[in-house]
Parts: structure tokens; sequence; C-alpha cells
């Protein structure tokens, strides 16, 4: 038999979202190869129901989608296990984590291909191709190795046109894990939809991961396949929100405004991502459309107010620090939400100049919170995942960073932690750097704890905001000891750069 085992690796402790990377795998061999999933955000031992499957000799592939950070805690285990005990089994592997490791990945000898970028079309062509034995030497976005080691990187493929692919299989998925599961209670609302409404970005910023897949590619669905997914869901599973978990979900005015008519009285509240100069651009017609829609929040790349580093990041665009500030006073007119996020510590030609540029942004996010106090501020320590051949890029290599040189490396725990931006591991930050960040940070989410935090009386917000007000007005953030056992163990508070929301 030739079944296919689809495997979500597990990602988060709790609000468990759709796994729309396997659901789109899913819908691409649907009613062609018969398959499973296997989500590990909702088995207490997956492996054991993995394990279940391919014990019946059925199974003939092992499909996993793999991100850096938590999710490498199954992925790579599970499929070395996978080789071991069942040899014959084909292992592929997709995931931005794939793409961008893809020597590490192969050199493993654990898995066979990679799906380098959409496998809507790479992956059904893969299985037809290794069951009737076709050769698969050309199958575009591929990843593979020869019998004499040499790696090989298959063409890249257009995007293709998002409304012409399956429609994701939702119900399929409600037969292994209940769909309402998937659902969970956010600030946007009690059931809240993930889904993803397009492919790429049109931008090349020197630290963004998905860069090298895309390569400043993006297509979407339009609004109207968007709007009949969504009120599907909301229909059969009475969803009431719905974040967009697209790379940038703004790129067209034209889709996000015919978008927002379509949403117009459905009672459904929404957040996406979106580039500060692109959306700076949108009418206030448009602006004040999203906001009637049910727009209640928009994620931003900020990163700093240093204009020097955003060309360093080339960030492409227009985007100033200038526009940073203005564009947050902009926002509170229309009473949608900007959640604004920077990444502070990246590397410069003196430890001198990476504090000043510490600082700077520490007294730049100040500032925007002056002009909005709205303003959600998501902070980053700096963590390299930069474009090969940027200057970015030979800057972190010269500073002495290196990424680990076998996949087993990347189940140590610093490495578990590196992808949530919270254990930078690069040579030019001191700890004492990182200390500041942090402690600003705390002292910062004190004084504005965030909006999307639904446990928090008022009562609870009024007494940090009360106790954490001198250290935030004097510029002293050291120890704050007791603003962090506040945030612990009374308030429990959320930290939504790497919770969600």
């Amino acid at each position: 038999m030739h079944k296919v085992v689809l495997f979500n690796p597990r990602s988060a402790n709790a609000k468990h979202r759709i796994p729309n990377t396997i659901l789109q795998v899913g819908a691409s061999i649907y009613g062609q190869f018969e398959f499973v999933i296997v989500d590990g955000n909702k088995e207490v031992d997956p492996w054991q129901k993995i394990n279940a499957y391919f014990a019946t000799g059925e199974y003939a592939f092992w499909g996993c989608t793999v991100m850096p950070g938590p999710q490498l805690q199954q992925a790579i285990p599970f499929t070395k296990q996978i080789k071991t005990l069942y040899p014959n089994v084909v292992t592929v592997w997709g995931g931005y984590f794939a793409s961008n490791q893809f020597r590490v990945v192969m050199e493993s000898n654990c898995v066979d291909f990679i799906v380098d970028g959409p496998g809507d079309k790479a992956f059904p062509a893969l299985l037809d191709a290794l069951i009737h034995k076709k050769p698969y030497e050309f199958i575009q976005n591929l990843i593979w190795k020869t019998e004499e080691g040499v790696i090989i990187k298959n063409t890249k493929e257009a995007l293709l046109d998002q409304d012409a692919l399956p429609v994701l299989p939702y119900h399929f998925l409600d037969q292994f894990y209940p769909l309402e599961g998937y659902l969970p209670r956010t600030y946007l609302g009690k059931r809240t939809l993930a889904y993803h409404s397009s492919m790429g970005c049109p931008f090349k910023c020197s630290f963004c991961a998905v860069v090298p897949i895309y390569e400043a590619r993006w297509r979407g669905k339009s609004a109207e396949s968007i709007f009949r997914d969504v009120m599907f869901v909301k229909e059969h599973w009475q969803a009431d929100a719905v974040e967009f978990h697209d790379n940038n979900f703004f790129v067209s005015e034209k889709r996000v405004r015919t978008f927002s008519e379509l949403m117009l009285g459905q009672g459904m509240q929404w957040w996406g991502e979106a580039r500060i100069d692109t959306m700076d651009s949108f009418s206030d017609e448009t602006l004040t459309l999203m906001r009637d829609s049910g727009c209640k929040m928009i994620f931003f790349g900020a990163e700093t107010g240093n204009d020097e580093i955003l060309k360093q990041m080339d960030k492409g665009g227009k985007q100033t620090g200038k526009q940073i500030l203005s564009f947050a006073a902009r926002m509170h007119k229309f009473s949608i939400i900007p959640e604004y996020s920077f990444v502070l510590g990246m590397p410069a030609d003196s430890p001198e100049q990476v504090w000043r540029q510490i600082e700077a942004d520490i007294s730049f996010i100040k500032a925007v919170k002056e002009v909005n106090p709205d303003t959600e501020i998501i902070i980053y320590i700096y963590s390299p995942v930069p474009t090969e051949g940027s200057d970015l890029y030979q800057r972190i290599q010269e500073a002495g960073f290196k990424f680990p040189e076998t996949l087993e490396d990347w189940l140590l725990p610093q490495w578990e932690k590196f992808d949530l931006r919270r254990n930078p591991l690069t040579p030019w930050l001191t700890a004492a750097m990182v200390d500041r960040i942090r402690q600003f940070e705390t002292v910062l989410n004190a004084y504005y704890p965030t909006t999307s935090d639904i446990k928090l009386s008022n009562f609870q917000r009024k007494t940090i905001r009360t106790l954490s007000a001198w250290r935030y007005k004097s510029g002293i953030y050291k120890f704050p000891y007791e603003l962090k056992i506040m945030q612990k163990f009374w308030l429990r508070y959320r930290q939504p750069e790497w919770e969600g929301a």
C-alpha cells in the first residue's frame, strides 16, 4: 500500500491553531492518495500513533512540516526513528526550516526529500513518481540527493493561482481532531480561525526567513475566495474571528477593500500582518472600511527607528523612523490597534555602537507610546536568519556567528529557544546588553499591559501600571524583580511575541 502519514510537530502548549500547512498539503492529495493526519499539538504520545500506522505496513510515505524551534523536538527524533524501524518509508520534509537549512537536513540521511516552498504540485507529483517509478529529477520545488551524495536543488515553480487550488478539507481534519478544538478564545473572539490567504511577500528583507523561499514573489487568493472559506468555518463551527497568518496580508489595497466590504455586518473581528509603508499609502476611506468590517489589530514589522539600520535590513519600500511614528498616530484616528515589533541587538562595528543602537531604540519605542499609547509593542532580540549574499549575512559571518552543523545539534536547548528570539546566541551581544533589553521589556509591559491578554482585570492593569510608573519614567529598568514576580504569579502575564493572541 502507498498511504501517507502527514505530521504536524508540536509547536505550542495551548491555543492550538488549525495546522494549515499540513491541511494544504492534504488538500493537494485529497482524493488521489490515502492519508492520515497526526497533530503533535493534540496527541499526548504522538509517536505511539505514528508507529501504529507504520506498523501496519500500509504506509509508505512520511510528510512532515518543520519550523525551527519547538517543532524540531518531535520532527527530528520521529523522522530518525522511522528511518531506523521502517527504512523503506520515504521521508519528506517541508517548511522553512527544511528549506533554509537544507544541507544539514539532507546530510542527516534521515530525510529523503525536501519540498522547497509550496507543495501543492510538488508533493503529489513526487508521490506519483515514486509509486510508478517515474523520474522525479525535474519536479520543481524539490531538493534531493543523488546516490553519490550530491545535493540537488530543482528549479522553483511560479507561484500558483491561489483561487485554482483545492479547498482545504476541513471536514477531513475534523475526523481526526474536532475542529472546534482549533478555534481558541483570543483577544479577537471566542472562536478564532487561523487562515492563510496568500503565499510569499514582494519584499526581500535581509533578516526574513521566507525570502530565500519566495524570492520577493507574492500571490494571494481573491477576496471572494477568502470570504467563502471564512464563512464556511463560521457556518459549520461558529468561528467569530479570523487571524490571517500570511507573511503580508495587505499587499493589495483593492483586495483588502473588497474583503472588508464583504465582511461588513458579519460580526467577525479580524487581524493580519502588514508593512507600515504599504498601509500608510491606503486611503482613509479604506482604513475606515477595514475598521467597520471588524479589523481590530494589525501586526507591523517596525523593526527600528534608526534609518541606517532599516537600510541595513534591506526592508525595501520607503519605511523610515519618522513614518513609523506618524503612522502610529494615524492609526489611532481609526481605532485600529497597531502592533509594532522591534528587533534590538543588530550587529555593529563595535560594542559601543551596539549599545547606542539599543538605547536609541528604547527611546524610540517610548516615543511611539507617546504618540499612540494603544500601540502594542513586541520586542525581539535579533536572531540571524538573513538571506545568503546580503550585506547582513556577510556581517554576521564576520562576527563569528554560525548555525549548527548537524541536525542533532538543533535539538540542544539553546537552539530550541533560538527561533523564539529569546536566546540569540550572537557573539556581538553581551549578557549585559540582553539584560538591558529584557529589563526594559519587563518595565514596558508592566506600564503598558498588553490589551490582547483577555485574562487581566482592570484592577490588575492599574495596579501594575502604578507600581512600574517610576521605573518607566525615570529610565531605571535594572533588576525589576517586583514586576517579574507580579507578572508571573499574580497576573500570569502572556508574552504575545511568542504565545500569540
